[in-house]
């Protein structure tokens, strides 16, 4: 492997996010909103990565503004490669304001397709940077943004497919943005190629109509991976390939905010895989992630590097090793 070969390898949507301050408030109520956030799951994802010490690199757009700074200055600090991150001078930056209710459910306005978020083409999609990763990870979300961006996803997926490189998808899927049904069928590209995908229990329904997460999860294996993860929030997470179900209990913590806690999730997931962990490693690893994210405040407030996730595995009586 080269010395400067990336570990991993992503793409999509940069964006801040504004957040109700207090739950069960809808969008259509004058109220307090807080931010603005760094956000959007391939900038989560990524941050998240670099802060575990994968070498990291994004491919994205935000626009010349303070809200483009606040998201560029962050991901700069977590360690993730940004010079593929255009800062366009003519497009403002994506927002997504969210707010939250107690039934868990979220609801998101988003400012994207039209945002510096939404102009990634597959020209920005260089072959140098398939060929310098161990790995590509690709999402739903930025599947459904655009067809701009979904056919930069697809080239990236097409790259790395044709030169053995690791794919790994999470449909992530945002019905504010388009259909279920559509979505099903824009992934499909991507699940043919990818050996790791990581639904939620609900993606995972949507995609087969399967309300069983086992037996979706084994529909989605014929699609294409090799190993599929479904993330089952509090109830933790379970992974499903040809010869086994893995299940990994969460673990219990107060939840202060849940968003990101999926792309954190993701990346440490693939952690583990890329340092060669058996699965169910990387799954408790994974859940300790996620546990981690959800006890603060902010979409990229995850851990803060592998030395804090192992603590907290150990405090709990369930080290890795």
């Amino acid at each position: 492997m080269k010395n400067n070969m990336f570990d991993v390898l992503t793409l999509g949507e940069c964006l801040v996010e504004i957040m109700r301050d207090k739950r069960d408030v809808p969008h259509d109520v004058p109220g307090v909103y807080l931010g603005p956030y760094p956000s959007g799951a391939p900038a989560i994802f990524a941050d998240s990565c670099a802060r575990l010490g994968l070498r990291t690199m994004l491919i994205g757009a935000v626009g010349n503004d303070v809200f483009g700074r606040v998201i560029i200055d962050r991901l700069k600090k977590s360690g993730v490669d940004v010079s593929k991150v255009k800062i366009l001078n003519d497009y403002t930056t994506g927002v997504a304001f969210v707010t939250y209710f107690s039934t868990g459910h979220r609801q998101f306005i988003y400012h994207l397709r039209h945002a510096a978020s939404g102009q990634i083409f597959p020209e920005d999609v260089d072959l140098s940077c398939i060929e310098e990763t161990r790995l590509l990870h690709i999402m739903g979300s930025t599947l459904a943004i655009n067809e701009n961006c979904r056919e930069a996803c697809y080239k990236a997926v097409e790259l790395a497919r044709k030169r053995a490189k690791l794919i790994t998808f999470d449909p992530n899927l945002r019905p504010e943005l388009l259909s279920p049904e559509v979505i099903r069928d824009i992934s499909r590209p991507v699940l043919d190629s990818a050996k790791i995908a990581l639904p939620s229990a609900t993606e995972a329904e949507t995609l087969t109509g399967i309300s069983d997460p086992i037996e979706a999860g084994r529909e989605l294996l014929r699609k294409g991976p090799e190993i599929v993860v479904i993330k089952l929030g509090e109830k933790g997470s379970i992974a499903i390939t040809e010869e086994q179900v893995l299940k990994m209990p969460a673990f219990k913590v107060e939840e202060i905010d849940p968003t990101g806690a999926g792309d954190v999730y993701d990346a440490a997931f693939i952690y583990g895989i890329l340092q060669g962990w058996t699965i169910d490693r990387s799954l408790k690893f994974a859940n300790a992630a996620g546990a981690i994210k959800v006890t603060r405040f902010g979409p990229m407030e995850g851990p803060i590097s592998l030395i804090e996730v192992l603590n907290f595995l150990e405090k709990r009586g369930e080290p890795l090793i």
